[in-house]
């Protein structure tokens, strides 16, 4: 009776378990950066539109020429479609799995958290794009 009283209790907890620890990866996964338009790195695009797409800018500076010169530094991410999929991939296998999947699938998000990138851009005296200079994440910017 104790033995069988066991199985039950177990039978019933193992899905309580397994609701509980699922949803990190699921989260990680929606929480990875969004994707950036790197289309604004094209030679004349205005400066302001760069602002817009990638933020401020780590440091900017002026060329002996007197035009400016920013340096951007973000992580390339993930469409919202990828993040979705990602996120509804993690949440099956939970369930699947009984939440066992978290311990493959939170790592493989804490890794798979985008590419650093890092660009020089160089402006005209018009504030247009001159030319851009790839310090890291050149796969990223040249697709």
């Amino acid at each position: 009776m104790k033995k069988s009283l066991s199985v039950v209790l177990m039978c019933l907890m193992l899905p309580l378990v397994a609701v509980s620890t699922t949803g990190c990866a699921v989260k990680q996964a929606m929480d990875q950066p969004d994707k950036k338009d790197l289309s604004v790195l094209a030679e004349g695009t205005p400066r302001y539109r760069v602002l817009g797409e990638l933020g401020t800018p780590v440091d900017s500076s002026v060329s002996d020429n007197g035009n400016k010169i920013d340096v951007y530094s973000f992580v390339q991410g993930y469409s919202k479609g990828a993040k979705a999929a990602r996120a509804f991939g993690h949440g099956a296998m939970d369930l699947a799995t009984l939440g066992l999947w978290e311990v493959i699938g939170s790592p493989t998000e804490a890794i798979a958290s985008g590419t650093k990138v890092v660009v020089r851009v160089h402006y005209d005296k018009n504030d247009l794009i001159e030319r851009v200079v790839t310090l890291k994440g050149k796969s990223e910017v040249d697709q």
